[in-house]
């Protein structure tokens, strides 16, 4: 919502979810509990949401990255009016290249096509390229063209999305055009109790009082 770039939805398979977010004014919607990737989720929502197809650009923003800057989504969203992009996504250069031989870390393998813009060429969890030069950590969140994100979803997983377990391959291997934009910070990614706490403390949010 801080990032003004259009009206926000929850897409969920848990009522509590949904319930959290209507209490506090939110719009949330329920989905099926079985899709297998936050991308199916959302395309499911989008068809409930917008059926009229209102809407041609859709931010993908997971809620395991709450302390994101709204900037950072603005930012992304920008790389859509190039008309020949079909997804955007932001990545941040490594501080540490000792990150890079990290598995859970992924890398964004690409051509600077502008400065700290760039056409993604692979995403992969291996230390990529090899020899001298920057790695460029990806951030897990998109801007979809419509059409991409519909046709994304009806395509079945691809062999390198199966081998790296990045569903970004898929789109890379049905040929669609991924173009990146570096930002300054990566967002906390909360997986764990301990980066629950730590999001909770950066956002001044109450601890609670028993963990679910």
């Amino acid at each position: 919502m801080e990032a003004d770039l259009g009206p926000v939805h929850v897409a969920t398979d848990h009522p509590d979810i949904a319930a959290a977010i209507t209490n506090v004014g939110g719009h949330a919607i329920l989905t099926r509990a079985d899709h297998p990737s936050g991308t199916d989720r959302i395309a499911e929502a989008l068809a409930a949401i917008d059926p009229g197809r209102r809407y041609e650009t859709i931010v993908n923003f997971q809620g395991d990255l709450p302390t994101v800057d709204p900037g950072i989504l603005r930012r992304t969203a920008a790389l859509l009016h190039n008309p020949a992009t079909d997804i955007a996504t932001p990545v941040v250069q490594f501080t540490d290249d000792a990150d890079a031989a990290k598995p859970h870390i992924v890398k964004m393998v690409g051509a600077e096509i502008a400065p700290g813009q760039f056409r993604a060429l692979y995403f992969t969890r291996a230390a990529a390229p090899w020899g001298l030069g920057p790695y460029y950590h990806h951030i897990g969140l998109y801007v979809w063209r419509r059409d991409a994100l519909e046709r994304f979803v009806r395509l079945p997983p691809s062999p390198l999305e199966i081998r790296e377990k990045l569903e970004q391959l898929r789109a890379l291997e049905a040929g669609m055009r991924i173009d990146a934009v570096t930002v300054d910070d990566v967002p906390l990614g909360v997986d764990t109790e301990e980066d629950l706490a730590q999001a909770r403390h950066r956002l001044a949010l109450p601890a609670l009082a028993a963990s679910r």
